[in-house]
């Protein structure tokens, strides 16, 4: 079987599992485990049990009514937990050359591939995500959303950008690419806040129900040999890392005013300051990648709860798949001593893998790094399911196992807040109240 028919064959395969999806048990469904997890309160619960009727809870604890009909589910030697956020995705990208991937692919064909995304995503516990940008795929991520809302196919409830916004010349601007051939912009432009605005309600028209856009550039590292510190203003901690900024902070508070009005915020690709600063001052929702955070830029991060998403996960697999790659390796190490600042500072975090350039369905190892690097289990937990669902705007619908709330469950074996790796190996998947994996 040829590559396109295996897509062919993978989607329609996907098309009829979502058909035979059976819809929520009328009487309703108790799900029973040895344990569940109270988010809030960072406590286990034994036993736990969840009631869930329709596509929410309506109860949970340590034991819960059973009513009359209702299906039991024992999930044995479990933990009962919410399902996992990933607030930074590519569902339109895979492993290989990202840039030629856009230029060789078709959107078809890219969409074909970000509806299995969906799927592996969704299989592994992920119910709630946000797509960082189609990369010039464009409203393509709306019709994804779309069919997953409208039960055609599986994967989580999602927040898409469609393509990010980006400057001429700027991050996604295809520029390594010889200029007489005019490959396209993996973004879209926009140079100044009038054409932020006209692209945000373009964008808005297209389906799209957040704001993503790069507002630094090109990053780079130098060895102490290539120091200047007449570039770092004598903060020590930041010679040997670079990334231009492309937006002020007028233009990308334009660009937060405009999305508030339509009800939408804006997540930023910004790795180092002064990028990063503008961005805190201008209320952005989210800082992504964070590599470089200024003792202001932290300071108003921290007053104004902004989360930095520190998207471990598709570094460590650049340096574990490459291993002569140099640059990654200080980069990861440069990242993990700027990270342990972040954490002393007392900012807020949320977990976002930035999974596409490695494979989708993996990305739960975003949890294991940053406990690694020096979060506790449950302090990363807490970080993805309450402050991923302040970023996702579904505060209230997501993030807790509680009355009221989507009954998006999953259950891992053992206890994560003693082992954060449990949620690498999710045994059962719940969203909207449907079983998806068990």
């Amino acid at each position: 079987m040829n590559a396109r028919s295996a897509l062919i064959a993978a989607a329609v395969s996907c098309a009829a599992l979502a058909q035979e999806t059976p819809a929520p048990t009328p009487h309703g469904i108790v799900l029973h485990a040895a344990r569940l997890l109270d988010v809030v309160n960072g406590r286990i619960i034994a036993p736990g049990e969840v009631l869930v009727e329709g596509e929410r809870i309506s109860a949970a604890g340590a034991s819960v009514p059973h009513p009359a009909g209702a299906q039991t589910i024992d999930l044995g030697d479990t933990t009962l937990m919410p399902g996992l956020i990933d607030v930074h995705v590519h569902l339109f990208l895979h492993p290989g050359a990202e840039d030629l991937q856009t230029v060789e692919e078709s959107v078809p064909q890219r969409t074909i591939l970000a509806t299995l995304a969906a799927r592996a995503d969704l299989m592994a516990g992920f119910t709630a995500e946000r797509d960082m940008g189609t990369e010039g795929a464009g409203s393509a991520g709306t019709a994804v959303m779309r069919a997953i809302d409208q039960g055609l196919i599986p994967g989580p409830r999602l927040r898409i950008s469609g393509n990010a916004i980006d400057i001429l010349g700027g991050h996604e601007d295809a520029n390594g690419f010889n200029p007489a051939q005019q490959v396209l912009s993996n973004a879209d432009y926009a140079n100044d806040a009038e054409q932020i605005v006209a692209t945000i309600r373009k964008q808005y028209k297209e389906g799209s129900t957040f704001v993503k856009m790069y507002e630094t550039g090109e990053d780079s590292i130098a060895s102490s040999e290539q120091k200047d510190k007449s570039a770092v203003a004598g903060d020590p901690e930041f010679w040997s890392f670079h990334t231009p900024y492309q937006y002020t902070q007028a233009q990308l508070k334009a660009a937060v005013d405009e999305a508030a009005r339509l009800g939408m915020n804006v997540g930023v690709h910004a790795e180092g300051e002064p990028g990063t600063l503008y961005a805190a001052q201008a209320d952005v929702a989210s800082i992504d990648h964070a590599t470089q955070l200024s003792d202001e830029t932290m300071r108003l991060m921290k007053e104004k709860h902004i989360p930095a998403v520190p998207t471990f996960a598709v570094l460590e697999y650049h340096v574990s798949s490459e291993p002569a790659a140099t640059r990654e390796h200080a980069m990861l190490e440069y990242k993990i001593r700027e990270f342990k600042r972040q954490m002393a500072a007392g900012i807020s975090f949320a977990v976002g893998s930035d999974v596409g350039p490695f494979p989708h369905g993996t990305q739960a190892k975003e949890f294991e790094l940053m406990v690694r690097y020096g979060m506790t289990p449950l302090a990363v937990l807490q970080a993805d399911y309450l402050n991923g669902a302040q970023i996702l705007r579904w505060r209230g619908q997501i993030g807790e196992l509680k009355t009221g709330y989507y009954a998006d469950v999953i259950a891992v074996p053992g206890n994560p807040l003693e082992d954060i790796t449990a949620v690498e190996r999710v045994a059962f998947v719940m969203k909207a109240g449907v079983v998806v994996r068990k």
